[in-house]
């Protein structure tokens, strides 16, 4: 394979894997079902009692703050912790499902 399109096809699955993270519809059931775990902390009311609320967060901003948790870019022991347990799919789940609370 000639190296000008090999460099296109490389490139494009990175754009792809960046774009699946930020991206993919969460399934908001399956988010409702995970969720028990971040209301422990996270009040269901939206108040913000010294931990930040995640009720109507933008599904864009919950994934990338769950994945700089993950990737340890955000500093919070816990909250890597929880993250790094969560794979894509159920981290767009709970986007989906905060972010959709009213």
């Amino acid at each position: 394979m000639a190296r000008g399109p090999l460099m296109i096809l490389c490139l494009a699955a990175i754009l792809a894997a960046g774009f699946s993270r930020v991206g993919a519809a969460g399934d908001v059931e399956l988010g409702q079902y995970l969720a028990g775990e971040c209301l422990g902390c996270h009040m269901a009311d939206g108040s913000d009692h010294g931990i930040p609320s995640i009720i109507r967060l933008s599904e864009a901003d919950f994934v990338m703050a769950l994945n700089a948790y993950r990737d340890g870019l955000r500093a919070h022991r816990v909250m890597q912790m929880i993250a790094g347990r969560l794979s894509e799919s159920e981290i767009a789940a709970l986007a989906a499902y905060f972010g959709g609370l009213e």
